[in-house]
């Protein structure tokens, strides 16, 4: 299926191919521009297929060189060819046949860093989506699943390594100072698992000993120099296959588990069989140069795309509809595993807060769409929030609906039927309903229907009878396409808090099905009732956000600050103090247009402090507690007719008395969450940092002067606190003496390394105000910046119109047309960069008149552009309509 003739696909006319690969064996003989790729297929005529049926084969910009049947030449009256296709003529009628397909490539030439490239040396492929067919023409698609042998030639001294999928077979030296290695792949996989990799890199060995006791060779490779900093990332894999083990009864299958990092790559990771291929930013990482977070990024990605070797490798897609079937399922697996690994509460505040912030918008904007699309003009726009991000939830309300037990049970059935399949969502949801009993066909309606539920709540208590009635009702807005919604099962966790702060147990629940602490939404009104409570109850809806939902429920500043105080479940707490929070910094956004100031209720400065001194809750959790929902999060709550600046003045009042109510606090957290010693990236400690930079963020605003930032950073022993306190000087002391000496101390220690320049670049992008545009310019004419670059652009311009709310969004509508400016020049090189940079205009109609109109133009402009590739055409044209 082509994607680049701006054709729309349809899940409704999906069919199988007519003919089936079984094996492929390729050489590629690598010879810079004078690359030579020999791709011999075997292939069967699938049942009730015409004799006269031709074999259409796809390509990209692809030059052929031969093309032999059964080991013949063709002929040229049985083909016909261009760069994007090849059909063949006159094939067998019965059994097996084979098609050798011979062409040139220049991979120095490939700026679009999809196919095979070279890049610093390193000869690289990414294939997934549709990459496959600019190495060859081929059947690229998901559901062509077959069994590879690689040969790779290359000299010697540019190419020492020469990786690909499966396990090594043979290798041997070639004349010339040419040599060669043969890998072989046992299992059938679609061709946008393939990978190569040939390059001279470092290596760091290790072995895991599988729970059958197979070992396991481990390799990570890396620039060389750089292998120290791998260490963490080869431990995060261990413990990933380990977890896969225990939790899930999954083992590795193959001998040799090998991961590659690259400086230039279009995406954070890879998951090709047996090959993980990697951007060297989710790597590397030591207490200098990596943050926390980065630290927490590396050990959640490495999972993400080791746990694909099953939901994904083993279990692939039948087509690109399904996508979330493997990214939903295992972002859900790598969530668990990280709450495994780190603090549980913690990092589901940390994934709500991710989806709110992208995946929410995504679905209230021109871009929504269903986490299984039913059309799709480029496949490359959907590796989206909805997919990803949504997808997790999805799999997730599942483990809620069908318990622990229950989803394992569905889990090792979809394993058993499907293993070595191309497989649909229907297949995923038909495994657990078969494991369980269950009827879920109203609950995959989440799997088919865009947009955000909204469940409305309001609640009565009767004294006498000592009973609380829940009305709930939902409803889904419109999404592009798809104005009248069907209705969803909701499954809605919930708590009874009595005055006490115990938790009630009710005697008798009537109405909506209740199973345990779980309230099922199926209807569009739907009433509970609690009956012998023991006392009015707070009720506490949503916990641990069961159903990725907006609520609809105006609970007294008491109620929320009783939850706050006193729930069992962390993250209900957190949620708590979150919508107390929001809803005064929503009615200062408001005041603010009108030059007037907020009064902050009490009760949140009390609720505030009362978190922070908690010392039973860990200090991850009280970092998170004291973080004020965002000037974005702000403006996705306010909806429509925003103004950044407004936002921004609301929020800084919000935030000034804040700081000096806690203080006192802040001064005891900022002594008491110092980490001296040898740095950790531990849970606990790494806990423990990102509350002092809470703490530090506060006594900087309270005491309105940035030298106790500028004493952390120089005292900085690790780039966690370094950072943080960098960015302290930059956003909250912008074009001081002392945020320019930090700026110019960090670029003259980290100048030579890109990754750690990166978060200097971002940090400058993110400095927020009107002249950070200008900024912004500058830092693309230094030495740090190259266009060329994916983490380059994503850190600075990326950054820039993603992150900078008041910079980005100028009244004078300077930041679009900058935008438009870098999306049509990147998009003649990389149109998948250039696609998703663009994306942060999907909210642009809930701006204010005057700034939406200059977003239109913008927008107008770049969709007016000649020579517009399919991936920006696609978004732009999504996004005005």
């Amino acid at each position: 299926m082509r994607t680049e003739t701006g054709q729309v696909f349809h899940l409704s006319d999906y069919r199988p191919t007519d003919f089936a690969i079984e094996t492929v064996s390729m050489t590629f003989r690598l010879a810079g521009a004078d690359t030579e790729v020999v791709s011999q297929m075997t292939l069967r005529r699938r049942d009730g297929v015409p004799t006269d049926a031709p074999l259409v084969l796809d390509g990209d910009a692809l030059q052929l060189v031969s093309l032999a049947i059964d080991n013949e030449t063709a002929e040229g009256q049985r083909y016909e060819v261009t760069p994007d296709r090849l059909t063949i003529h006159d094939l067998p009628a019965d059994g097996t046949f084979s098609v050798t397909v011979t062409t040139k490539l220049d991979p120095a030439a490939n700026t679009q860093l999809m196919g095979l490239y070279r890049s610093n040396g390193v000869y690289c492929t990414q294939c997934e989506a549709e990459g496959f067919r600019r190495i060859t023409y081929f059947l690229d698609r998901p559901d062509v699943l077959a069994v590879y042998t690689v040969r790779i030639e290359g000299d010697r001294s540019e190419t020492p390594l020469l990786l690909s999928n499966g396990n090594p077979v043979e290798a041997g030296a070639l004349d010339g100072n040419r040599h060669y290695a043969v890998w072989h792949d046992p299992h059938p996989k679609p061709s946008y698992l393939f990978a190569l990799v040939a390059g001279d890199l470092g290596v760091v060995d290790d072995v895991f000993t599988t729970a059958s006791g197979r070992s396991v060779d481990l390799k990570i490779y890396v620039e060389h120099g750089k292998e120290a900093r791998a260490a963490y990332a080869m431990d995060a894999l261990k413990r990933s296959m380990k977890w896969d083990e225990d939790v899930f009864g999954l083992e590795y299958d193959l001998d040799i588990f090998q991961i590659v990092a690259v400086s230039d790559f279009n995406m954070g990771a890879m998951e090709n069989k047996g090959l993980n291929v990697f951007n060297d930013k989710y790597v590397l990482a030591d207490p200098e140069t990596a943050t926390d977070a980065d630290y927490a990024n590396i050990e959640a990605i490495i999972a993400h795309e080791y746990f694909h070797n099953w939901t994904g490798n083993r279990i692939t897609c039948r087509d690109w509809f399904q996508l979330c079937l493997k990214e939903g399922l295992t972002v859900y697996r790598d969530h668990e595993f990280s709450a495994d690994m780190r603090s549980r509460p913690v990092k589901r505040i940390a994934e709500v807060r991710l989806l709110k912030a992208h995946q929410f918008p995504e679905d209230a904007g021109p871009l929504a769409h269903p986490p299984r699309p039913v059309t799709y003009s480029e496949i490359n726009n959907f590796y989206t929030a909805t997919v990803y991000e949504k997808g997790s939830e999805v799999v997730r309300m599942i483990a809620t609906i069908l318990g622990a037990e229950g989803f394992r049970k569905g889990m090792d059935l979809y394993f058993e039927r499907h293993d070595g399949e191309a497989a649909t969502i229907e297949d995923f949801v038909k495994s657990f309903e078969d494991a369980t009993g269950t009827d879920l066909a109203q609950f995959a309606i989440w799997y088919h229907q865009a947009g955000t539920p909204t469940v409305s709540v309001s609640v009565n208590y009767d004294q006498r009878s000592d009973s609380l009635t829940v009305d709930l009702e939902q409803s889904v807005a419109a999404t592009p396409g798809e104005s009248a919604k069907k209705i969803m099962h909701i499954p809605l966790r919930f708590g009874l808090l009595l005055e006490d702060g115990s938790e009630a147990e009710p005697a008798e629940v009537s109405g909506a099905r209740v199973d345990g602490d779980v309230i099922h939404l199926t209807e569009r009104r739907q009433s509970v009732v609690f009956k012998s409570l023991g006392g009015r109850p707070v009720l506490s809806l949503n916990r641990g956000f069961s159903a990725p939902i907006n609520l609809s429920f105006e609970q007294s500043s008491a109620d929320l600050a009783h939850i706050a105080k006193h729930e069992s479940d962390a993250f209900a707490r957190w949620q708590a103090l979150n919508e107390f929070a929001m809803r005064i910094l929503l009615d200062a956004a408001k005041l603010s247009r009108d030059g007037r100031t907020v009064a902050v209720d009490p009760d949140l400065i009390a609720a505030l402090i009362a978190s922070a001194s908690d010392e039973t809750l860990e200090p991850a959790f009280r970092a998170q507690a004291l973080s004020l929902p965002s000037e974005a999060d702000i403006a996705r709550e306010l909806g429509s007719n925003i103004d950044p600046d407004a936002i921004k003045r609301g929020r800084d009042a919000v935030l000034a008395a804040v700081a000096q109510a806690l203080k006192p606090v802040a001064e005891k957290l900022f002594d008491e969450m110092a980490t001296p010693g040898l740095f950790s990236p531990d849970a606990i400690s790494a806990g423990k940092r990102a509350l002092r930079a809470v703490a530090l963020s506060y006594l900087s605003i309270a005491e309105a002067d940035p030298k106790r930032a500028l004493g952390v950073f120089d005292e900085a022993d690790n780039m966690t606190d370094m950072a943080s306190a960098l960015q302290i000087l930059a956003h909250l002391f912008p074009g001081s003496a002392e945020a320019t000496q930090a700026l110019a101390a960090f670029e003259g220690r980290f100048g030579g390394d890109p990754l750690v320049i990166d978060k200097w670049l971002s940090i400058q992008a993110m400095a927020p105000g009107a002249d950070t545009l200008d900024h912004v310019k500058g830092l693309m004419e230094t030495r740090h910046f190259a266009l060329s670059n994916p983490n380059r652009v994503r850190a600075l311009i990326g950054a820039f119109a993603s992150g900078n709310p008041t910079g980005f969004n100028r009244e004078d509508g300077a930041g679009y047309g900058f935008l438009a400016d870098q999306v049509l020049a990147i998009d003649a090189r990389n149109p998948q960069l250039a696609a998703r940079l663009l994306t942060s205009m999907r909210s642009w109609r809930s701006l204010e008149a005057g700034r939406r109109e200059h977003a239109r133009a913008a927008l107008s402009r770049i969709a007016a552009a000649e020579g517009l590739s399919t991936d920006v055409s696609d978004i732009v044209k999504r996004t005005l309509a």
